[in-house]
């Protein structure tokens, strides 16, 4: 015979904080209801669906009044006016001791009165989100922002390359972009305190400025997150051995200093060039980063991989062939070579078959189109002799002599189009006489 576990009779079911809420808030309500007299029959018309056939979403204005956001909730449908002559907004203020927020609501198709109110005293506003992708720039970042309607506000304090962590933000409508700007800001520099004190030993980066730098090269230089910590030892390896990074997206960023993709290929002269951004040129790190790095980047380049590797190249599946040596780095580069020469000669087979198809369509829509058009005239024509040559067929002299005596018919009258594989004269209409 088993004991009854004392523990069982003190456990009791667990309510959710939202069902103890509503049941308060309908207590409150009832008790509102019969302080004013209403009874039951009020009680029955606050609970019950309201006028709303279909979801709406309504903006309560900043600043508004109780009575003010009463008559919003009425002229858009929400509630009607029995409703809310019954249980006024501003008493259910004065009872649940509550100021309503601005904002937007979404409100569901017949909310009762009740559950319009419940939303308001929650404060459950309509929600936006804005994503900033890793490796945007600066720029990308604050044109992205100026894009996003629902933000109000000019950015009056612009951010800096590199100081903001890109992620996807939650806001309301209104909110500022400034405010945006300050939070990615705030986030950036909690991720970077925090990493920055756990960060590997013998680092050739001294301070949490540098390593954002390199991050943001990283960035740059591979979307495969699997990637980046491999990526970060290639360069991490790099700088400990005084070799040039010689990364191509700083080159990029010299050019463009992050307004815009550059629309072409990098030149031997960029390569040549030397700016403040070209690492092929200079020694180090560039002096700004030129991205907003992620979070996998700046922890890539606080804890890399140890690795051996010092070079590496595109391998042509979206990812990187990593060497050792600059004779496996060379080799790596010839397969890549090859890998771009076999999608450019099957880019131009593909145009070309493109082209031979679009050139089979337009005979066959022009026969098509003289079909039509003897069927309307009544016209039947005869097959032009086998073996006769098309220049001739074009002169009318497709049977004739040299002196073109022998023709069934003088060539200003005849004219000879292909339809449906069969090279076909046509009669010139002859001018019209005077």
């Amino acid at each position: 015979m088993s004991l009854p576990n004392p523990d069982a009779r003190r456990r009791k079911p667990r309510r959710s904080a939202m069902s103890v809420a509503g049941r308060l808030l309908a207590t409150l309500v009832v008790l509102l209801l019969l302080a004013g007299g209403i009874g039951a029959a009020g009680w029955v018309i606050a609970t019950a669906d309201g006028p709303l056939r279909e979801d709406k979403v309504v903006n309560i204005p900043q600043g508004s009044t109780s009575q003010q956001i009463a008559e919003v909730l009425e002229r858009e449908g929400v509630v009607d006016s029995e409703g809310l002559t019954m249980l006024g907004i501003s008493g259910v203020r004065r009872i649940f001791n509550i100021e309503p927020k601005a904002g937007e609501y979404a409100f569901t198709a017949r909310s009762s009165l009740v559950e319009v109110l419940r939303q308001i005293k929650r404060g459950k506003l309509v929600t936006y989100k804005v994503s900033i992708p890793e490796g945007f720039t600066s720029w990308q970042v604050v044109e992205r922002l100026k894009a996003t309607e629902e933000l109000a506000g000019d950015i009056t304090d612009p951010p800096v390359e590199g100081e903001l962590l890109p992620d996807t933000y939650v806001f309301t409508r209104g909110r500022t972009r400034q405010s945006i700007i300050d939070q990615m800001r705030a986030a950036q520099k909690r991720l970077l305190d925090r990493l920055w004190e756990s960060r590997k030993e013998g680092l050739p980066v001294s301070t949490p400025e540098e390593a954002v730098i390199l991050a943001s090269i990283v960035e740059k230089e591979t979307g495969k997150a699997d990637e980046r910590p491999q990526v970060a030892g290639v360069f991490i390896n790099r700088l400990k051995r005084g070799m040039r990074l010689q990364s191509d997206p700083t080159i990029i960023y010299g050019i463009t200093r992050g307004q815009g993709k550059l629309d072409r290929p990098i030149y031997r002269s960029d390569i040549r060039e030397k700016t403040d951004y070209n690492t092929y040129q200079i020694d180090g790190l560039p002096p700004t980063p030129i991205a907003n790095p992620g979070r996998a980047a700046i922890e890539a380049v606080l804890n890399p991989m140890d690795t051996e590797y010092v070079y590496f190249v595109a391998d042509g599946t979206g990812g990187h062939a990593f060497a050792v040596t600059l004779d496996e780095h060379n080799a790596n580069v010839r397969k890549w070579r090859s890998w771009l020469k076999e999608q450019r000669e099957e880019r131009e087979r593909e145009e070309q078959v493109a082209e031979e198809e679009q050139s089979a369509q337009q005979p066959a829509a022009d026969s098509e189109e003289l079909k039509a058009s003897l069927d309307d005239q009544g016209n039947t024509a005869a097959p032009l002799p086998t073996g006769a040559e098309p220049e001739a067929a074009l002169t009318g002299t497709a049977a004739a002599g040299e002196n073109g005596e022998a023709g069934d018919a003088p060539a200003s009258q005849f004219r000879v189009v292909e339809v449906e594989g069969r090279r076909v004269p046509i009669p010139i209409a002859k001018p019209a006489q005077n």
